[in-house]
């Protein structure tokens, strides 16, 4: 499809190319679009680009502001700015000029300082304001011609805006009324988020804030990446001239976000949300009684059991905090991340076991201490819904060595508290659960700091891509193969988690420790929405899904029963009495699933069988020395097999080399 495209396109190329290089040209005749006046700018944001005079000009944009225009100079189009044209923006009023303001404030109209028309004089700047537009002393450019939209205005005050456009420079009017409100509230009002409160000479347009929320959460574009995009939308020619607000975009968007989920999270204010991740999304799948379940039915049934996963993140880095004792929070506690003053209470509260591993020397336990220099934060560990992929709240820790036991205590304890009420039984899966579990119930026992209910029937697992790196008795003893109600699920689901929001993290390593975690919660909750709109099913495929499970039951079915006919009755009560005892005692001893094991028995090694053909010939009949024939004969058959092989790899035209290498091995085989 795609070739047969292009295949039809090309005879057109030479057309698409004609009208490109005809655009560049003024149209004719060379007249305003409104007034038929003498046309001076176009606007390559407006449709067909149409051609205005200068009064036109600003009329027709004072709702459109931000649009980027150029001016025709009698040989070209060169890049120009509304407020070049005189075009104001008022706050208040209805877009108009307020009536409260002083006569004398802006009775020199700023459609004055420019050019009207093609033939008016270029305005000039004084050397000393030009100066203070190098950006540095080592700038290689005349500073004298630089492009004039780049230039902030002078003879009158503006504000610089961040647009989706790009950069501009706007004269704004704020209203002065009696009952005003304060500067900053009316650009709010306009849609334009002040950077600082004091005076405000710069804002961020909503549209520019949410166009890199959605390039940060979908494209994972780093703020560094967008501003430089910025940038080249303003001047491809001199992006190095542009006004660089990189750092008021990462602190505006911070403030950005918040506000985003107080209003998504139906928040008035942020007074009534308590602390317990009250302002991100959870899976909506997940049985939560008094949600989506009625806490009235029997929550005990294997159907209502809470499957989640643990697991930790070394690529989420974090550095050292170069002031510590000033650090600003706007939502501690009420995402993701666990509220920081009660978790670093509990760190040093709770001593670090280190439990050596009876299985394989993994990696996670082995490194749990490791020191890691500048680092505060090594990592991050999460606590997920094994099923549909939502991580969940207030229930993510960072790590200050390693993956260690007392860190992801204190993630399961708070993920197994959140909509819990009434359901007791919880299928967890951890890499490294072989070892977790043994202390798991003593650790938090013993500490003030983490509560989980002594009914509550946690049942261990181990996804099943990981349990093949622990030793054999691990597979029946915690592969989700062999758990009542774990479903046909991998336990591998937060991998994919975690392969999102590394891209993510390589701009958090610097920022402050605020900064870090609350970045992590808005990423994490897009996540979480993300799987939201992935889970819903369509009628479509749940009628798929619905006849292919009926297929695949027939064939489960008669497989089953073929099975079942061919063993005797007493050998199924007996394995009917060994799958029970077993399950009942999985909890308090997974050694107990070991009858699940296949039993196979290692075939001897041909070493061991030439052992016991030496030390029992006389017993077993065998002549003397007839041991030690048999064991040559074979040898001499396995080096004709290595021959045969490697005649078939050399070729049918081999080297020299290779000939004589061949040589060499019928030699030898001859010998023997």
């Amino acid at each position: 499809m795609q070739n047969d495209y292009i295949h039809e396109w090309i005879p057109h190329k030479e057309d698409f190319l004609r009208i490109l290089l005809e655009l560049e040209a003024p149209s004719v005749p060379h007249v305003c679009n409104m007034c038929q006046k003498d046309g001076v700018y176009r606007c390559l944001d407006c449709m067909h680009q149409p051609l205005f005079c200068t009064d036109c000009c600003w009329m027709v944009h004072e709702t459109h502001p931000f649009h980027r225009i150029q001016q025709w100079t009698g040989d070209f189009f060169e890049h120009s700015a509304l407020h070049m044209t005189g075009l104001q923006l008022h706050l208040g009023h209805s877009r108009g000029p307020c009536p409260s303001a002083s006569l004398n404030e802006g009775a020199t109209s700023t459609r004055n300082l420019w050019p009207g028309t093609m033939n008016d004089p270029k305005p000039q700047r004084k050397d000393n304001e030009m100066d203070m537009l190098a950006m540095d002393k080592g700038e290689w450019e005349d500073i004298k011609n630089i492009p004039l939209h780049l230039c902030p205005p002078a003879g009158f005050k503006h504000l610089t805006i961040i647009d989706i456009m790009g950069v501009h420079f706007v004269q704004v009017q704020a209203c002065q009324c009696v009952d005003a409100e304060s500067y900053h509230t009316q650009l709010f009002w306009a849609k334009l988020f002040p950077s600082t409160f004091t005076k405000p000479d710069m804002a961020f347009t909503f549209s520019v804030l949410d166009d890199f929320l959605r390039d940060n959460v979908e494209c994972r574009t780093l703020g560094r990446n967008y501003y430089s995009k910025l940038h080249q939308m303003t001047s491809s020619v001199f992006p190095h001239l542009v006004s660089d607000r990189y750092q008021e975009l990462l602190q505006v968007m911070w403030q950005w976000c918040l506000l985003k989920l107080l209003k998504w999270s139906g928040f008035k204010d942020q007074k009534n949300n308590s602390t317990n991740g009250d302002l991100v999304l959870f899976c909506m799948a997940c049985p939560q009684p008094g949600i989506n379940i009625n806490p009235a039915e029997n929550l005990d049934h294997w159907k209502y059991t809470r499957t989640v996963v643990m697991d930790g993140n070394f690529k989420v880095e974090h550095m050292h905090k170069r002031r510590p004792n000033d650090q600003a929070w706007l939502m501690d506690g009420c995402g993701f991340m666990v509220a920081n003053p009660c978790y670093q209470e509990y760190l040093k509260a709770t001593p670090h076991i280190m439990e050596k591993s009876t299985c394989n020397n993994h990696k996670v336990i082995s490194q749990a201490s490791a020191n890691h220099g500048k680092l505060n934060s090594t990592g991050v560990g999460a606590t997920a819904c094994a099923w549909h992929g939502c991580f969940y709240p207030h229930s993510v820790v960072d790590f200050q060595e390693g993956e260690r036991q007392l860190n992801m205590d204190y993630s399961l304890a708070h993920a197994l508290g959140y909509n819990m009420n009434g359901i007791w039984n919880v299928i967890c899966f951890c890499d490294i659960n072989s070892t977790y579990m043994k202390n798991q119930s003593r650790q938090v026992d013993s500490s003030q700091f983490l509560h989980i209910p002594p009914s509550l029937s946690i049942v261990a697992g181990i996804s099943m891509w990981h349990i093949h790196g622990h030793k054999k008795e691990c597979y029946a003893q915690y592969s989700p193969l062999f758990i009542k109600g774990s479903g046909w699920v991998d336990g591998e689901i937060i991998e994919m988690l975690w392969s999102t929001l590394n891209i993510v993290s390589a701009s958090t390593h610097g920022m402050t420790a605020p900064h870090f975690q609350e970045l992590l919660d808005f990423q994490m909750n897009d996540s979480n929405f993300m799987r939201r709109l992935a889970n819903l099913p369509t009628v479509s495929s749940v009628l798929q899904k619905l006849k292919a499970a009926q297929d695949s039951v027939v064939l489960a079915q008669e497989a089953f029963e073929r099975l079942d006919w061919a063993i005797p009755s007493a050998q199924k009560r007996n394995w009917r009495a060994e799958e029970e005892a077993a399950m009942n005692a999985h909890i308090q001893n997974p050694a107990a699933m070991d009858i699940f094991e296949i039993q196979l028995n290692k075939a001897p090694t041909v070493h061991a069988i030439e052992l016991h053909l030496l030390e029992n010939s006389p017993q077993l009949g065998i002549c003397h020395g007839a041991t030690s024939w048999i064991t040559h004969s074979l040898a001499i058959e396995e080096a004709e097999i290595h021959l045969m092989a490697y005649k078939r790899e050399i070729g049918l035209n081999p080297s020299k080399m290779k000939q004589l290498a061949l040589a060499h091995h019928k030699d030898k085989l001859e010998a023997k």
